[in-house]
């Protein structure tokens, strides 16, 4: 676990989800790796534990004991866009970048990666591949899944998950029907192409300003659908297996405006070569090594142009 406290004075902030959430092995060992390059400049604060707001008609930072402090000149957000809250943590980041903190990511691309329609609706744009979606906005879910539009079998997702819950095959309309009443309400769900040849196995690439670090193929430990690692899924590392694949995940990143990303890719053809989601804040496993040392020069390089832009100022 790293050693590091919040300090009133840190040039490079870790900000992760507040207490009592446990750092994520992932978040803790780029923690360490950054304490260790930048020392007494780094801390690791939580959304708990900050005040924020207007005083005297500027922008200002408190500790909950009311010491005001500095902004950050370069913040890596280690919380998943899905679990933040528009009136929260959404406020404090667009607070910070306000204040001139420059966040890895920046707010509007954890925006796009919240939503899991928003980002395939840039990627599209984009000319990228992703699979046929279909939503609504205020439409009664029990009309939805009787549309003649709606084709059997797909994927059901809600729109704003994350690590695979709430993701479930949908055989058929029957199904679908009778499920429409306990389904949640609160967000939107995703129907989407069931991709056969990619069932229970996806390619994850990481992406860091703008290169392939590495990747795994994951694959769902008993059959299911989802592949995800923290549903019970294995994983393979295999940097430079897919080189499409990975020039296909390093555009995807660019286009939703991402310097750390983890693309998710189905194999619909028998290769990795259709875009399922990105996200803004990925875990890694311990084998990829590429990825931590990867991410501090991402930190480094945007603490230097901070800087330089504050001497030139």
């Amino acid at each position: 676990m790293v050693s590091v406290v919040s300090s009133a004075g840190a040039e490079v902030w870790l900000l992760a989800r507040a207490h009592p959430a446990a750092l994520r092995r992932s978040t803790d060992e780029l923690a360490t790796a950054l304490e260790a390059v930048h020392g007494e400049r780094f801390a690791v604060w939580r959304t708990d534990e900050l005040l924020f707001g207007i005083r005297g008609g500027r922008l200002v930072l408190r500790t909950l004991g009311g010491r005001e402090i500095p902004a950050p000149k370069v913040v890596c957000v280690r919380q998943v866009p899905g679990s933040m809250h528009h009136d929260r943590e959404v406020s404090l980041l667009r607070h910070l970048e306000g204040m001139g903190a420059v966040l890895v990511n920046p707010l509007a691309a954890h925006l796009r990666c919240r939503n899991k329609l928003g980002q395939l609706q840039e990627l599209a744009l984009a000319g990228l591949p992703v699979p046929d979606t279909l939503t609504y906005a205020t439409a009664p879910l029990e009309g939805v899944v009787r549309s003649p539009g709606l084709d059997t079998p797909c994927v059901v997702k809600f729109v704003t998950g994350e690590k695979g819950k709430g993701v479930f095959l949908a055989p058929d309309g029957q199904l679908l029907r009778d499920l429409a009443g306990a389904l949640a309400r609160d967000v939107p769900v995703l129907f989407q192409e069931y991709v056969t040849a990619s069932h229970g196995r996806d390619l994850r690439v990481i992406v860091i300003d703008g290169e392939a670090v590495t990747a795994e193929v994951r694959t769902s430990a008993d059959g299911t659908l989802a592949s995800n690692l923290a549903r019970g899924g294995t994983a393979t590392v295999c940097p430079g297996r897919f080189p499409e694949a990975e020039h296909l995940a390093v555009e995807a990143a660019r286009v939703l405006g991402l310097a750390v990303a983890g693309v998710d890719l189905m194999f619909s053809s028998g290769k990795p070569d259709m875009i399922c989601e990105v996200n803004s804040v990925p875990g890694w496993r311990p084998e990829m090594t590429q990825v931590v040392p990867a991410i501090v020069r991402c930190v480094g390089r945007r603490l230097t142009h901070r800087n330089h832009r504050n001497h030139q100022g």
